[in-house]
This record gives structure tokens, C-alpha cells and sequence, in this order.
């Protein structure tokens, strides 16, 4: 028998394990510097892998990846701050879940100091040359989505990087340079493909259209390297090399900045974007004003617009609060057909919203001139007297602040891809980062940076968040249109807790999976803090979502058929899905912090 072969049977919670026997032994250097050691590597399975939760005394990394985990525990094992950690995950994100984020891509972070909340806002942006006809084909019809998807037209200024310098400038500890490390050193020496990599190339179909991918990540024969392959990336290692020694302006000027640029406008369906577009992203005021809204003995804080997060979770979870909680709400770990049905039936109002309201708020005033009249408590009442003993097909969106809006509804469209980090280090800094490419890989467009090197990072489609329409059927102007400049609304949920009564941080929670993302992460603060489950036992429940359209989503294979049938008695049109969430979190116990990784994913939790 081969080591691989006995290391693709080790379970996930010995494979961390591994990882922390294999960096635990480190001290802390008294010039705090890193000396980055790639961890053993096993295969890891795919599909639904049980994970045992991790009980942890002092600091904590929660992160989709292993190899990205384990980097922000060395970084906080080397003396580094919450902040310095998510700039090592997300790195190594870049290179070893490349599906999902990266430099070319956005993100929004939380960040608690122990006495101040911020809120770090690195959504990616329209060109200045973009208008509201962006998706609009020569007879003034939309593109079909795919079509949109997968072209330069959707790609937006990148934001992760000069979102992530702008939160180090703030709370960085160790050098900015010393955080590239693991990213770069894995990036040259290679990584082992994963199985959930591996099938996510297996199952892309257009990624093979574009030169570098299909040299990185494809034989000659056009299949994709298989599980255990060390795949090195020496144009993405030379990237971030430069710019963790002369700063982000290398990525946002000179040939990277132009390598971006040609990519879009020399791509069959090219785009606008400028070098100057990219060139101007990083002068901006990054930091923003979180949303803290009280619910069930806690403080649940928040991404404002353009995410669409908080507001929508806190509209279900406070609409809920209205309604008569049913008797048996949760029964062996599965929600209960009555519960289900008032959390659908909330997830239609609150999502009616959503898509009536939510859009960049440098060119949407709020209803009411507050986000905060959404979640006004006489408002979400009044909500809540719409939910009755029977399924409605679609909910329409209510007057929060008494708002005649002249806004339409923005038209249900598909949201895939992110990934989450959830980190708490030796100083009691708390940190909630959900990142994002959008679609699985993007764009399907990579760039080198101009390096000329094999490899790569790939670039965004996040300019389909936006609404492909500008009006809607009765020629309303939609509040989340394309506009140059502007941000696309987004469903990213990166939350903090804390105890209402204290103030004490409580726990740290988000998600990929697109718009049910707020489903997920709604799920996950309900079972911790409704339920008294612990965070991987709530992560574990079950997944569902509505968003607003006839028919409810439940998990596949996850609910008795008789929840399934008491559901379709009140008139719930039933759809049974994967709904692979990636949900992380952080929660504070007693002894410390407990961890939870999705099962869903291949994610796991180190600290000590």
C-alpha cells in the first residue's frame, strides 16, 4: 500500500491533526518572524465529510482549504494578527482554491479589535466606461446569462488586495511581506490537487477556452490533472512576490494592470475596462460603517449595501421573531416541517426586498433615508401578519419607512462561488471575511500579470451581480443596475456576535453558495443561538432556501419524506438540491473557542 494511498483514507480531523503536529512545534521568533513550512498534504474526500467540530484555548483560523488554514495558523503561531492571517489564507486561496477567490476578485471584512468594530468594503467596481446597456445585446435584449458570464464584459475592478493593505495599514502586526510567504512558497513548490478541485475542473466546460488555464491545469489531452498532482504556478508566486516586497501598486499599475486589461478587450466578447479603472481602485476609503441589530439576547453585526447580507438575514430572523415559534421547531437535527414553513415563507418577504431595495448606496438612497427603517420592528410586524398557514407563490416587497419607491424588481438570477474565513487570535481580535470570484473560476479569463510565466490568477464575473435589465416590465428603473463605477449588490454575509447583555464577542460565522449564502449563515446563527447547538452541529443542519420564486429548496437527501409532505400539504412547491454551503465559524465557550468546518467542503479549523 502507498503513503497516498493510506493518506486518502485519513479522516479530516486527523488530517488537522497532522497539520498541527506538523508546524505546533514552532515558537513564536522574538523578531516575529515567519518561517514557513508547507504542511503533509493527504487527499481529502469529497462530498458530504463529517467534521468533529474543534475545541480551541487560545486562537483560531477557520478556512475552506487546508493549505490555507494551516497558513493563517502558522501566522498567528509566528506572533500575527487576525488581519495577518486572512491576508495569508486568501493568498493561498488564490493558488489552491482558485474556483472560488482570489486577487481577482472582492471581499468584505469585519473586523473587532476587542473595543471597535470595523467593516473593510473591497467589493469590485464598474468600469467608468460601463453603463446601464452593459448586457443589453445590438437589439437591446439581455445576453443569456452564460453568455454574460463568460466574457470580459463581467469582469469589475479587482478589490481584495487594496481592501486587505488598507485592513493591515489598521491591524497588521507582522510585516506585509513576510504574510506572502506561504502563498509564494506553495506557488513555486507546488500543491497536491484536491479532490474538490479536481472535480471542479472536471466539470467545467468553457475553462479550457483560455490559454493559460488550460496550460495550468490540463494534460495534452485536455483532462484535467488528476487528484495528487503538483501543480505549481510560477506567474502567480512572481505576482505576489512583487507585490509583497513594492506594494499593491505593482497589481493595480504597470503590466499587471495592463495584462488585465488586454485579457478583457482582446476576449470575443471583449470589455471596457481601463488601466485607469484599476489604476484608481486603491484611492478610496475602504472602511465603512458596519449594521448591529439586537435579536434573541445578542448583537448580530453586519455587512451594509451593496451587500445584501445582513439586511435580508436580519429581516428573516426578526420577521420570525413576530410569528408564534412552533412547538417542536427542530426534531433529531432536522428543522420541522412547521418551522420550515415559517422560514420560507419570511425568506419570500424578506428577499422581496431585497430585490426592490438593496443596490450600491453611492447611487441608491435607502428607504426611508436608513438601511436600519428594513429592520424597524413595527415594520418587520407588519411583515410578519402576511405569513399564514399556506405557501404563497411570491411575496411582494413591502414600504419600509413608508418608502414610495419608484424602483422595480430586480429578476431572479444565478449567484455561485466565494469562499469564507472565520480567524480569532491570541489578542481577542475577532475577524469575519467572505471572498469572492463570483462564478466558479470567474470569468473563465486568467491573467499572468504581463510575467510572462506559466500560471496565474484568474479574474472576476462579478459585474453579473448586477442586473442585467435596467428596468423592469413596467419601465421602472432597478436600484441594482449597471452604473459606471458602481458596486454590484452582493449576498456575502460576514457576520460578528456578540452578547447583547456584555458586549462580549460571541462568534464569528459566514458562507460561500451565492444568494443562499444569507440562508446558510441564517441558519447557522439560528442553531448556535435559538437551538443551543454548537457551531459544527448548526453548520451540520440541513440546508434550505426561497428566494422569493414558487418553488423552496431543500438539501438532497437530507429530510425524512414526511417533512417533505407536510410542506407540500400547505402548498410549498418542493425542489430537492445539492446545496453545498462552505459555511466556517467561530464561537467563544468557556474554555476558549469552539471551530466548525462544512462538511459540504474540504475546509477545516487550527488554532491552539
Amino acid at each position: 500500500m502507498t503513503l497516498s494511498s493510506v493518506l486518502y483514507k485519513i479522516p479530516v480531523f486527523v488530517f488537522s491533526l497532522l497539520l498541527f503536529l506538523s508546524t505546533g512545534c514552532q515558537e513564536t521568533d522574538s523578531d516575529r518572524t515567519v518561517t514557513y513550512t508547507i504542511p503533509e498534504q493527504p487527499e481529502l474526500a469529497t462530498g458530504y465529510n463529517p467534521k468533529p467540530g474543534w475545541e480551541i484555548s487560545e486562537f483560531a483560523v477557520a478556512a475552506a482549504n487546508p493549505l490555507a488554514a494551516d497558513a493563517g495558523y502558522q501566522i498567528l503561531k509566528a506572533g500575527g494578527s487576525a488581519v495577518d492571517a486572512a491576508i495569508a489564507v486568501q493568498m493561498v486561496l488564490t493558488l489552491a482554491e482558485p474556483q472560488s477567490s482570489g486577487i481577482g476578485g472582492g471581499a468584505f471584512l469585519m473586523h473587532w479589535d476587542g473595543t471597535e468594530l470595523k467593516a473593510y468594503n473591497g467589493r469590485e467596481t464598474a468600469p467608468s466606461s460601463a453603463d446601464e446597456t452593459l448586457f443589453l445585446d445590438k437589439n437591446g435584449d439581455p445576453l443569456a446569462f452564460s453568455d454574460a458570464v463568460h466574457s470580459g464584459l463581467a469582469v469589475g475592478v479587482p478589490g481584495t488586495l487594496a481592501m486587505l493593505k488598507a485592513a493591515h495599514d489598521a491591524h497588521g502586526q507582522l510585516p506585509w511581506d513576510e504574510l506572502f510567504q506561504p502563498a509564494i512558497t506553495l506557488a513555486e513548490e507546488g500543491f497536491s490537487v484536491s479532490h474538490r478541485l479536481h472535480e471542479q475542473l472536471a466539470g467545467e466546460e468553457r475553462l479550457t477556452g483560455d490559454d493559460i488555464a488550460r496550460s495550468l491545469y490540463f494534460d495534452d489531452n485536455g483532462d484535467p490533472h488528476p487528484v495528487g498532482y503538483n501543480l505549481q504556478n510560477p506567474a502567480l508566486a512572481q505576482i505576489l512576490r512583487n507585490v509583497s516586497s513594492d506594494g499593491i501598486d505593482t497589481f493595480y499599475g504597470g503590466d499587471v494592470a495592463e495584462d488585465i486589461v488586454a485579457r478583457i478587450q482582446n476576449h470575443p466578447r471583449p470589455g471596457t475596462m481601463s488601466v485607469e479603472d484599476i489604476r484608481d481602485y486603491p484611492e478610496q476609503d475602504f472602511e465603512t460603517d458596519a449594521i448591529c441589530t439586537p435579536w434573541n439576547r445578542y448583537r448580530i453585526c453586519g455587512f451594509p449595501p451593496p451587500s445584501s447580507g445582513h439586511l435580508t438575514i436580519m429581516q428573516i430572523l426578526g420577521i420570525m421573531e413576530h410569528l408564534e415559534s412552533p412547538a417542536i421547531p427542530l426534531q433529531d437535527f432536522v428543522p420541522t416541517a412547521d418551522w420550515l414553513h415559517q422560514f420560507l415563507e419570511t425568506s419570500k418577504l424578506a428577499f422581496a426586498d431585497r430585490n426592490r431595495f438593496i443596490a450600491d448606496p453611492g447611487y441608491v438612497d435607502p428607504p426611508g433615508e436608513s438601511w436600519e427603517s428594513m429592520l424597524d420592528s413595527e415594520y418587520l410586524a407588519e411583515r410578519a401578519s402576511l405569513v399564514g398557514e399556506s405557501a404563497t407563490e411570491q411575496a411582494e416587497p413591502g414600504k419600509p419607512g413608508r418608502y414610495a419607491t419608484l424602483f422595480g424588481s430586480h429578476p431572479a438570477q444565478t449567484e455561485k462561488g466565494t469562499s469564507h474565513i472565520s480567524i480569532v487570535d491570541r489578542e481577542g481580535n475577532a475577524l469575519s471575511m467572505t471572498s469572492t470570484i463570483e462564478q466558479g473560476f470567474g470569468s473563465r479569463i486568467m491573467s499572468d500579470g504581463g510575467t510572462g510565466l506559466p500560471g496565474g490568477f484568474h479574474l472576476n464575473n462579478e459585474l453579473t451581480d448586477f442586473s442585467r435589465i435596467p428596468i423592469d416590465e413596467h419601465g421602472q428603473p432597478i436600484a441594482n443596475r449597471v452604473e459606471p463605477g458602481k458596486r454590484p449588490r452582493s449576498s456575502m454575509s460576514p457576520t460578528l456576535i456578540f452578547k447583547g447583555d456584555t458586549g462580549e464577542f460571541a462568534a464569528s460565522v459566514g458562507s460561500p453558495g451565492g444568494a443562499a449564502i444569507i440562508h446558510y449563515t441564517a441558519k447557522t446563527i439560528i442553531g448556535m443561538y435559538d437551538w443551543g447547538l454548537n457551531a459544527q452541529e448548526a453548520i451540520d443542519l440541513p440546508n434550505f432556501a426561497n428566494y422569493n420564486t414558487p418553488s423552496s429548496l431543500l438539501e438532497e437527501s437530507r429530510f425524512p419524506q414526511e417533512v417533505i409532505e407536510a410542506l407540500q400539504e400547505m402548498g410549498h412547491e418542493i425542489s430537492e438540491r445539492e446545496l453545498t454551503s462552505g459555511i466556517q465559524a467561530i464561537q467563544r465557550i468557556e474554555t476558549g473557542f469552539f471551530g466548525g468546518a462544512d462538511p459540504r467542503r474540504e475546509g477545516i479549523v487550527m488554532g491552539d
